[in-house]
């Protein structure tokens, strides 16, 4: 008997399998940060950092001070690093919980030397991404106010706005040199041991001399490929889905012929169906852009959602399937030799798979297999 009506499954193995493989990339001075932010992409935040600690990660990187101060309670003592912007507000708990912030523009650094708590931060670099990020013309005034004001600047680093996409090397070899004249910069005013980085998965997969310093690996330890593009330059790689989502059936009924489903009568039957409910909606993360397309998997065979999907239940034609009350049915993950990626639920969504796992609701049940 199943113990939760919707649960996700995060599997240990495949999390160590793809450390192994990424750590396989790296030179000997290269780190390996752990991005964990969005609730660890769907993963569960502290779930899978435990995880990760215990498989030797160098430190781990989030969204938010609120994020960071949550595996702090939770007993991570890794080296963190907050990606996303720390407003004032949140220094005060940054400096008590040892976390190191981002500083990407003029407000905040101006935030961080007028501020009684003053935490390390890196500094961010716009070498071509154009969203957070200071412009190498910055870069002087910056250093001599960091240096006037004794401020503890530990890091720097930049992002690539399209390394998994390999049909565009030069941009990113562009932000690279880029963001190398920023490093040159940082260097000659004084700041010489920070610690360096750039690339993401992509840019881990993609070239080695992005590597610098750390890299900051998120989709590639949750088994997911940044790009389709990627796997076919990569072929060696193998990695392994860690997360599964699942659910089970909680009721079944017949419907006849021409019996609309659910709301707004989108949907009408053209022959008797069994129809089945399955415990879950939008709420729970399964949107509404697979009604009528969507499938999931029970005893191995995909059924097809019927009609529009509610805020908390979903209705499937499980005309040809052998089934009852209790069944469980896959949404991501595999089911007698039958799978579902999220990659291919995301593209009946319309969308990319980082969007569909870090959007399942964080309050469902993360089971460690």
């Amino acid at each position: 008997m199943q113990k939760y009506k919707t649960w996700v499954e995060i599997n240990s193995k495949a999390i160590a399998h793809n450390i192994k493989q990424i750590k396989s990339l790296l030179t000997p001075k290269t780190q390996l940060w752990s991005v964990v932010k969005s609730n660890a992409y769907g993963h569960g935040l502290t779930t899978f950092s435990k995880i990760a600690t215990q498989l030797g990660i160098n430190g781990f990187c989030v969204d938010s001070v609120p994020e960071g101060r949550k595996l702090r309670e939770n007993g991570i003592k890794k080296p963190i690093l907050v990606l996303g912007p720390s407003l004032p507000f949140y220094l005060e708990s940054a400096a008590k919980n040892g976390l190191t912030i981002t500083v990407s523009n003029w407000d905040a650094l101006k935030a961080l030397t007028a501020s009684k708590w003053k935490p390390a931060f890196h500094l961010k670099i716009d070498s071509g991404m154009h969203r957070q990020g200071f412009y190498n013309s910055d870069l002087r005034p910056v250093t001599q106010l960091i240096k006037q004001r004794g401020l503890n600047l530990i890091g720097a680093y930049t992002h690539f706005a399209s390394a998994k996409d390999i049909n565009y090397p030069t941009y990113t070899e562009n932000q690279f040199a880029s963001f190398q004249k920023a490093l040159n910069l940082l260097e000659r005013s004084g700041f010489k041991n920070i610690l360096c980085h750039a690339a993401a998965t992509g840019g881990t997969l993609v070239n080695p001399k992005y590597q610098l310093d750390m890299v900051r690996i998120g989709i590639g330890l949750y088994g997911l490929w940044p790009s389709k593009e990627l796997t076919i330059q990569r072929p060696e790689l193998k990695f392994k889905p860690a997360l599964s989502w699942h659910t089970v059936i909680s009721e079944i009924k017949k419907l006849k012929a021409g019996d609309f489903v659910g709301y707004d009568l989108v949907e009408r039957v053209q022959k008797p169906t069994k129809m089945a409910i399955l415990p879950i909606g939008y709420w729970h993360g399964f949107p509404r852009t697979l009604s009528g397309v969507g499938e999931v998997l029970i005893n191995g065979k995909k059924a097809k959602v019927l009609g529009r999907v509610s805020m908390d239940l979903v209705v499937i034609d499980a005309g040809n399937i052998s089934c009852k009350v209790g069944d469980k049915a896959t949404i991501i993950g595999r089911q007698k030799g039958e799978g579902l990626s999220a990659f291919d639920v995301a593209q009946k969504m319309g969308t990319i798979h980082y969007e569909l796992i870090t959007r399942i609701n964080p309050l469902i049940e993360r089971v460690v297999t």
